[in-house]
């Protein structure tokens, strides 16, 4: 179609061709494709550096391979079959036929999103999915065996993640129209927090010792790995609305507002209760301040996210550094780096106060319907029914108890299975080493000339899935060995 087909001129750039259709929105597409790799760098390196240093150096290596490994295998099963089960056609009410996204002619359809390719929206939810598998790795980082973990990330996105996302983001999903979740407060962060919880229940502890004393190796890196995480939730909450427009920018806003609310009121509660500031505090209250605004992040106005930044500073904070050490329940479980208080409670924290505080006019621009809300204090103003904003509120506890319960069971059953075909957690002696035994290598492994090379630890122990580990081998025990 030419420029003059219209009418008034119009750039040649704007103009539809081969390479973009009519229905592609250019600007929508661009953004997305940005947003989709900003969430991609949370995980990879963000979370992976965060991992990395933020545990004993003995487990560097190990946890931020976990995240990298669990970021390659989400992708290859998101594509494969896992993509169709959360956003596909509809096999039971809360889960769709499992369908591989690998066609051209699909990939490069309209996404029924918004105006760009299917191929933006299979990669901006594959980072979603991915995310989520690497933030409940947290929980068990400092001893799961690799082995088990390898399993455990196909079969949880396959039988946990997409049925959360498919029951209540797909428009087959049975708590479609009813939750208010804007990008996930529920889908991946109240879920990551329940799982990794239940999966460290089932896993074990780490070994007495790391349990006492595991500070990070490198603090300096936390708050790198930390700031990609914060500065790429620019594009987990931005790009969640599909399209350029003030949702998108008010996202983007309340999110920063309620993420640096957040970090100063657990440094603050940090400074009042333990007369120091913690850095490893400031990033918990980084991280709660991220996924309480989550799933309201386009929906509310920005004295709201600052609101329920004070909240998600303080109530996580109090979970645990308060209630954690005083619980029986808590203490039995080991989980490494709090994700049930950084995520569970903050997601569960940040949907209700969706529920609280969504307006009625973002909303409407949001989900383009009268399905959703008011918000619980809106609905006491003109024009607005008391019981509507209640039966949201009464939607959103029905949500989180859905994923919760959900969560536990699918979580519990996994782990079972896995279990009887390799040991969940690795053996005594390899917990006692770490990284060299679980995979020959250690993260500040610096050698000088001519100095003996010592044997890595793992050849002597028995390998933990016999069958792939039959052969023997014999390697020098020096550098300058003869050949």
């Amino acid at each position: 179609m030419s420029a003059s087909s219209y009418g008034f001129p119009i750039p040649a750039s704007l103009l539809p061709s081969d390479a973009s259709p009519e229905w592609n929105n250019k600007a929508d597409n661009a953004w997305q494709l940005t947003a989709a790799t900003l969430v991609g760098l949370q995980s990879v390196p963000g979370l992976v550096i965060l991992y990395g240093s933020m545990v004993k150096r003995k487990w560097a290596v190990n946890s931020a391979f976990m995240a990298l490994y669990a970021f390659a295998c989400v992708l290859i099963c998101w594509v494969s079959w896992a993509h169709g089960m959360a956003f596909g056609t509809e096999l039971l009410p809360f889960v769709g036929k499992p369908n591989h996204a690998l066609s051209g002619k699909f990939l490069l359809a309209k996404s029924s999103a918004g105006y760009f390719p299917m191929a933006d929206f299979v990669f901006y939810q594959f980072a979603f999915a991915a995310i989520t598998v690497v933030l409940l790795a947290g929980s068990l980082l400092g001893r799961m065996n690799f082995y088990a973990w390898m399993l455990f990330v196909p079969l949880w996105l396959t039988f946990s993640y997409t049925v959360g996302a498919f029951s209540i983001w797909d428009k087959y999903g049975f708590l479609e129209g009813k939750i208010i979740d804007y990008a996930g407060g529920f889908v991946i962060h109240l879920s990551s927090g329940i799982a990794g919880f239940t999966a460290a229940y089932w896993v074990g502890p780490r070994i007495s010792y790391d349990r006492q004393n595991f500070p990070p190796n490198n603090i300096i890196h936390v708050l790198g790995g930390a700031g990609f995480l914060w500065m790429g939730w620019t594009g987990f909450n931005g790009g969640a609305t599909f399209r350029v427009g003030e949702i998108a920018s008010l996202a983007i806003f309340n999110t920063h507002l309620c993420t640096a609310t957040s970090l100063l009121v657990w440094l603050t509660l940090d400074m009042i209760v333990y007369t120091k500031s913690s850095v490893i505090g400031a990033v918990q209250g980084m991280i709660t301040g991220l996924v309480c605004i989550t799933p309201g992040a386009g929906l509310v106005d920005s004295w709201a996210a600052v609101l329920m930044g004070a909240l998600s500073g303080s109530i996580p904070w109090y979970t645990m550094m308060v209630l954690h050490k005083k619980s029986a329940f808590f203490q039995s479980v080991d989980d490494t780096l709090g994700v049930f208080h950084t995520h569970a409670v903050a997601g569960l924290l940040g949907g209700l106060l969706s529920g609280v505080f969504a307006k009625p006019r973002l909303l409407r621009i949001m989900y383009r319907d009268d399905q959703y809300g008011p918000g619980l204090i809106y609905s006491f103003s003109k024009g607005e029914s008391v019981s509507e904003g209640f039966r949201q509120i009464w939607y959103q506890l029905l949500g989180a108890g859905f994923i919760i319960v959900w969560n536990v069971i699918v979580t519990s059953l996994v782990c079972v299975l896995i279990s009887h075909i390799v040991d969940l957690r690795m053996q005594e002696e390899e917990l006692e080493v770490g990284d060299d035994a679980a995979h020959g290598e250690e993260a500040y492994a610096l050698w000088g000339d001519g100095e003996r090379m010592r044997v890595p630890l793992r050849l002597h122990i028995s390998p933990t899935i016999p069958s792939l580990c039959r052969r023997r081998f014999s390697i020098p025990l020096t550098r300058n060995q003869e050949e």
